[in-house]
């Protein structure tokens, strides 16, 4: 699998959309797209675990500290095992090898301030005790309660044995869409929206010297 350290490889959403076929990761991004309502992200507040119950272990949530970098606020017990201890209150990046961390800080950030939904293939780093491992990574962009998109909501699924913890990631592809709420979408394609604009006539310029400006007088006797 080519990595991202080696070369960052984003792919179209639609091409790799088909491939999301793990029901963990299909129901998480279910769930978002119902709490969202066509609107560019739901409320971190309207989420609750049982609508995501078969995968919790699987799901965490994220808080945005700075500029391409989020902390866990919840997480699943997969994670705990993929890293060997708990994980709430570390960043995101100490799931990934040094190399990776820059494609995930930026694809952090553009979830967060397009805002984007993203999917990031994963493959385990290998070493004595650590067989292979592949797996997925969704990041889902959510609301505070002040209305600032600064929260994700996440799913990363694994295929393999954990073996030794911790076991850390590289980034194969990654596939971003941004999202559009029906309000923009509505603006941009209404014909009554758009039949507002007037378009604006040329200036004639008329007088004796047309290649120099003209005075208008504008006079009311009112």
């Amino acid at each position: 699998m080519k990595n991202v350290s080696e070369g960052q490889n984003i792919i179209p959403f639609s091409d790799f959309v088909q491939e999301v076929k793990h029901p963990a990761l299909q129901q998480v991004d279910a769930y978002w797209e119902a709490l969202r309502k066509n609107q560019l992200a739901p409320f971190r507040a309207d989420v609750d675990p049982r609508g995501i119950e078969k995968a919790l272990e699987y799901a965490f949530i994220l808080e945005r500290i700075a500029p391409g970098h989020a902390r866990f606020r919840i997480a699943g017990m997969h994670l705990v095992t993929l890293m060997g201890m708990e994980v709430r209150g570390m960043p995101l990046a100490t799931l990934f090898v040094p190399k990776a961390r820059k494609p995930l800080s930026d694809t952090l950030e553009q979830v967060f301030t397009e805002p984007q939904k993203a999917t990031l293939s994963l493959s385990a780093e290998r070493g004595i005790g650590k067989p292979p491992i592949d797996g997925q990574l969704m990041l889902l962009p959510m609301k505070s309660d002040l209305g600032e998109i600064s929260r994700v909501l996440g799913c990363l699924v694994s295929e393999g044995t954990t073996g030794r913890a911790p076991r850390r990631f590289h980034i194969g592809k990654i596939s971003r869409r941004r999202i559009i709420s029906d309000e923009k979408r509505n603006h941009a394609t209404n014909p009554k929206a758009l039949s507002f604009a007037e378009t604006q006539m040329p200036y004639k310029q008329k007088g004796p010297d047309a290649m120099h400006p003209a005075l208008r007088l504008v006079k009311s006797d009112t």
